[in-house]
Formats: C-alpha cells, structure tokens, sequence
C-alpha cells in the first residue's frame, strides 16, 4: 500500500517514496571514525578520548562454519571474519553486508584493544583521540597462516601466524582480554602444564 503526503497550501498528493533503511552489523563507537591507515587500507581511529575497558566496538554478521567460510565467504569477500569456536566464525555473508560489518581494526603487535566475550572489542588501556585503534590477532585467531605482519609498531613480531594465542609472552600481555574461546584454550594450556 502507498503511502501519500500533501504539499502545505496545495490539494495535490504525492506518493510517498519507499525509505530503503540499511542496518549496520556491528557496532562502532560514536567516538571513532573509519579513516586512511598506514599500517593497512582503512583503519579505526579514536576522535575521542576512550577510557580503559571501553567498549569501542561489536562485531556483527552471521555465524558459519570454516568450510562455508573458506569455500564460500572469504574468496568473494576477503578477510572479513572474528573466529568465536573451532569451527565458529562471525562474518557477514553477501557483498552489501560486507561494509556493514567491518570494524577496521587493524592488527598490531602493540595493540590497545582487547577482547571481552568472543565479539565485544575493549580498550585495553586509556586511548588518546587521534590514536589508530588496533588489536592483536593474537588474541581472536586459532588457525594455520603465516603473515608477515606490517604494522610498524617497536615490538613487532614481522611475521604473525593464527597461533600465536600459544606464545606465552602474548598470553601474559593480553592476559583478560583474549575471547572467550581462546581464554579457555589458554586455561586448558596451563593445566596441562601444571599436571
């Protein structure tokens, strides 16, 4: 049914045009903003100060298993999902979902945001506005690549790969805020260790 509107001073009615709405995936702070990234194509950055523990993005879109995924999801639309199991990933699944979905986090060996849950990204500490917002691979993926890691930052690996969850240094400085599956996998880790 159309639905119509009258213009002020005028007998005349017009249809009125159907609104398309386009709902985001996921969600990003009102103080960051999608901008140029030197370390890669777009990043996130902090307009605002954000304090530690702030809830600066979630991300959105459906869950998949890794064969729907690798078979049918990356080789159209990149890399574009958050690991939650070990079959379990959060990605968006067309082409007009894709920009709907995308936080632009970058990685980064010196990181300022965490995770908490499997898809609620935090800042790890105070973030100063102006500062890019990135996070370490490290604490959302378990899966087999290598990458040389382009990030620039003084403590950069140069080369990062989908396990190094299992380093003990990174578990030691993303202690708390790794997701919730990777938290477990690490907790599995030091009880073996301990028996």
């Amino acid at each position: 049914m159309l639905d119509f509107f009258q213009d002020q001073g005028s007998s005349i009615q017009y249809p009125r045009a159907p609104v398309k709405t386009i709902q985001q995936l996921s969600y990003l702070s009102a103080k960051t903003k999608v901008r140029e990234s030197k370390i890669h194509g777009r990043g996130l950055f902090a307009i605002a100060d954000i304090a530690k523990d702030e809830v600066v993005a979630v991300k959105g879109g459906h869950i998949v298993d890794r064969k729907t995924l690798r078979e049918k999801i990356t080789p159209r639309l990149g890399p574009v999902e958050i690991q939650i199991d070990d079959d379990l990933f959060i990605a968006p699944v067309t082409s007009e979902e894709r920009e709907l979905s995308m936080l632009y986090s970058n990685h980064s060996c010196n990181a300022n945001l965490g995770i908490r849950g499997e898809i609620t990204f935090v800042a790890m500490r105070d973030i100063h506005a102006g500062e890019e917002l990135t996070h370490d691979w490290a604490v959302t993926d378990d899966d087999d690549y290598s990458v040389q890691c382009r990030c620039g930052a003084p403590n950069c690996r140069k080369t990062i790969t989908g396990k190094d969850w299992q380093r003990r240094e990174l578990q030691k400085r993303y202690e708390g805020y790794f997701s919730a599956y990777l938290a477990r996998k690490v907790a599995m880790l030091d009880m073996g260790s301990k028996l």
